[in-house]
């Protein structure tokens, strides 16, 4: 039998940032001194909170089959949070619960998409969201909002890019993998361009926006602008704010047609996303947010770190980001280098690549992103292990002739 896979996993790619994460693990477990800054993930523990949740619902036997698209709990629980946090209101019937937020993406796409349609997506962006487009036969248009734009996509670039194949506009704020978050007034120019074309759907990545400095004041774009609630879904989840990212709860709230597909296809895939999870996750945001200020103000703490030791090194300049937990220094000064060894550095996978084999840091180009020359790391770890890894990045730089 002569292997064969479909075109539509033909026209996908793995995810690089998981490649980077299970090759650093890799190196890890062969003896090699690794500091991996590839993988979005809080080094922060679940709150011990959340995690007597879930070991109470599985002591009460909360273990069997659940509504396809989450318990009414779960639903509630969301509902109270976009109420509470973004001042929108839906009913349960708009509330889909997913297991993790590219589950809540890849369902609202693969729902509602088909061969033809366009989907505008702001570069650098998620690694995911061109691939699950791709998969649903549908053809993303990439804009690139490049680092002299503070890595924010312009109303007349949304304009320009906008057709009658226009499906959705995917927005992601604060930004993986920049850190860029767009202010209350930056939303409402887009929000405007948007209300001119009104057969674009809008889905909003709002998975950071806890993670925010400087007292930045977040919003999302159906709290800016209501007349964009009908056709607008947003997206959230407990992976980033909560430490819960093996938890794998995503969750959206939205139209009750696109929630109703959703489901529709959910009931055909996955079923149910974990009862215990969900337990957890109403727990997270039913109970104490007080910790989520006390993480920020670690996170703020190690972005400042990162920046200033990155913007000290030779040929790296760092944008200093809004939100999240990742910076994106652009490494335009390294190409052409040449290293120690007689390799040339002819982009940013060089770069990266050569940056674990020298020194042991591992982060992910970004090609992977969409916007080059660059690289994404992620301070989501240790303050000691962050200051380490800067100065082998610096060593690294200083290496090369």
């Amino acid at each position: 039998m002569t292997p064969r896979t479909s075109a539509a996993i033909n026209r996908i790619q793995p995810s690089p940032t998981i490649a980077v994460t299970n090759k650093a693990a890799d190196l890890k477990r062969q003896g090699r001194d690794i500091i991996g800054l590839g993988a979005g993930e809080p080094d922060f523990d679940t709150p011990d909170f959340v995690k007597d949740a879930a070991i109470a619902a599985i002591r009460a036997g909360q273990t069997k089959y659940t509504g396809v698209d989450g318990t009414p709990e779960c639903k509630a629980a969301v509902q109270a949070k976009f109420k509470r946090d973004n001042n929108l209101d839906y009913g349960l019937d708009q509330i889909s619960i997913n297991s993790g937020g590219k589950h809540t993406i890849f369902n609202a796409l693969l729902a509602t998409l088909d061969p033809g349609d366009e989907v505008i997506i702001p570069a650098p962006y998620w690694v995911s969201y061109p691939d699950i487009v791709m998969l649903a036969g549908a053809t993303p248009v990439v804009i690139n909002c490049g680092v002299a734009q503070g890595f924010k996509l312009t109303p007349a670039q949304l304009e320009a890019a906008i057709t009658p194949n226009t499906r959705w506009f995917i927005f992601n704020s604060p930004s993986n993998p920049t850190g860029a978050a767009y202010s209350r007034a930056e939303l409402k120019a887009l929000a405007d361009v948007l209300m001119r074309h009104p057969q674009v759907l809008v889905l909003a990545d709002d998975m950071y926006e806890h993670i925010v400095y400087d007292n930045f004041d977040f919003g999302t774009l159906a709290e800016i602008e209501p007349g964009l609630y009908d056709r607008t879904l947003t997206v959230n989840g407990a992976s980033k704010a909560y430490a819960m990212t093996g938890w794998r709860i995503g969750f959206a709230g939205g139209p009750a047609w696109i929630i109703k597909a959703m489901a529709k296809l959910q009931s055909q895939s996955t079923s149910n996303p974990c009862s215990i999870s969900m337990a957890a996750t109403v727990a997270a945001l039913n109970g104490d947010q007080s910790f989520l200020k006390e993480r920020n103000a670690a996170f703020q703490r190690r972005r400042d770190l990162v920046v200033s030791m990155l913007n000290q090194t030779p040929g790296l300049i760092c944008p200093r980001p809004e939100g999240a937990f990742y910076v994106y220094p652009d490494c335009s000064g390294l190409i052409g280098k040449k290293t120690p060894t007689g390799g040339i550095l002819n982009n940013d996978e060089d770069v990266a690549a050569y940056l674990l084999e020298a020194e042991g840091v591992a982060v992910v180009h970004g090609a992977a992103f969409g916007g080059s020359p660059a690289f994404r790391i992620s301070y989501a770890t240790s303050d000691a292990a962050l200051e380490e890894a800067c100065k082998r990045i610096q060593r690294a730089v200083g290496n090369l002739v």
